[in-house]
């Protein structure tokens, strides 16, 4: 009798965390209908059961606020046009921007693009991420969006490709999709400590590449993590997720607890060089990440007006990031024409480019 109430209460408590994990998808992300979905269609299309059977779709989350539609619209060309595979977009955003979203999609050449519009609700952030005025726009809802990548998606897929807005894609997607993780790796970074031709540009304007720039050594709490302030850190403005093996390490709720963390104990903050979305992400996945080549992550595009890399190099590269402050879509930027070249004018007037007059 007492076996069968063992039994029977550990039945209940898997209930349970499964019905709070439900209801935790159901607060964070909800998905708005949209025309190209055609979700029946891409359930009987894709594998996702037999271990090792491929699947035929390459998932790409996207965020896209509102301020910078554009930019991300102008990332979604540049994936769809440079690759005949199967991609189905993510786009995640908040509600003031959803149908701005849909209009840039439905009139315009990216109509024909299969994809859902899923809405954000920052109050999950909330007691997570303190007010900071030093980098307002590395404290937006959307940044934290890559902390929650298994709950967003509306399908089983094993895993996803997850970019920021100010990316630009010059190769085919199915090439960094199919990189090879390592064993119990959750995710694959590009190391800012690869990618040689870009060390001198890196140390002539200051940018960081190692654990100092990110977290606070002046605190107990960041020492204790053992980390040495000289390891190469990452970006996590690109990369590819295992799905099964993050939600087996429970990545989310650890960065959640760190994001806890830095909110009662102040760790790091926006003023330092990653922002708040960073930090997390440099902890939970120390040492414990899959490299990606450096050609599909050429970054730091957007950190000087002043200093530029070479036509050759940037031509050859799969993937261009323009992290940091002056983004292609304002002015000054550097190597603005590789970007506008996706650069889709929106429909409805709202997002314009800012240019010098002539």
């Amino acid at each position: 009798m007492m076996a069968l109430l063992n039994k029977f209460n550990r039945l209940l408590l898997i209930l349970l965390t499964l019905m709070a994990l439900a209801l935790l998808c159901i607060k964070t992300f909800k998905t708005i209908p949209s025309v190209h979905t055609d979700f029946e269609h891409q359930t009987q299309d894709q594998v996702v059961e037999g271990e090792g059977e491929p699947e035929t779709d390459i998932p790409v989350v996207i965020c896209a606020s509102e301020e910078r539609a554009g930019a991300a619209i102008a990332t979604i060309n540049s994936v769809y046009s440079n690759s005949q595979a199967n991609i189905f977009f993510y786009i995640v955003t908040l509600r003031n921007a959803i149908k701005l979203i849909r209009e840039y999609i439905e009139k315009t050449k990216l109509k024909e693009i299969r994809y859902t519009i899923l809405e954000f609700n920052p109050m999950v952030l909330k007691k997570k991420v303190k007010p900071d005025s030093s980098r307002p726009d590395l404290l937006h809802p959307l940044n934290f969006v890559r902390f929650y990548l298994p709950l967003l998606t509306i399908r089983n897929h094993k895993r996803i490709i997850y970019m920021d807005d100010d990316v630009i894609v010059q190769g085919d997607i199915q090439e960094l999709f199919n990189i090879r993780l390592e064993p119990g790796h959750a995710a694959a970074f590009a190391s800012d400590c690869d990618l040689p031709s870009t060390h001198e540009m890196v140390r002539s304007v200051g940018m960081q590449t190692t654990y100092m720039g990110f977290l606070d050594y002046r605190k107990q709490e960041v020492r204790e993590l053992g980390i040495s302030p000289s390891d190469c850190s990452f970006n996590p403005g690109v990369f590819v997720a295992d799905i099964l093996e993050w939600k087996k390490q429970k990545i989310t709720m650890q960065l959640e607890k760190w994001m806890s963390r830095n909110f009662e104990e102040n760790l790091y903050s926006s003023a330092m060089a990653g922002g708040v979305a960073t930090p997390p992400m440099l902890v939970v996945f120390h040492n414990k990440y899959t490299k990606i080549d450096p050609k599909w992550h050429v970054r730091h595009l957007g950190w000087s007006p002043d200093v530029r890399y070479t036509e050759t190099f940037l031509q050859d590269a799969n993937l261009l990031h323009w992290n940091g402050h002056f983004k292609p879509w304002d002015y000054p930027c550097v190597h603005i024409d590789l970007w506008e070249k996706w650069f889709i004018p929106d429909p409805s007037g709202r997002f314009l480019l800012v240019r010098p007059e002539i």
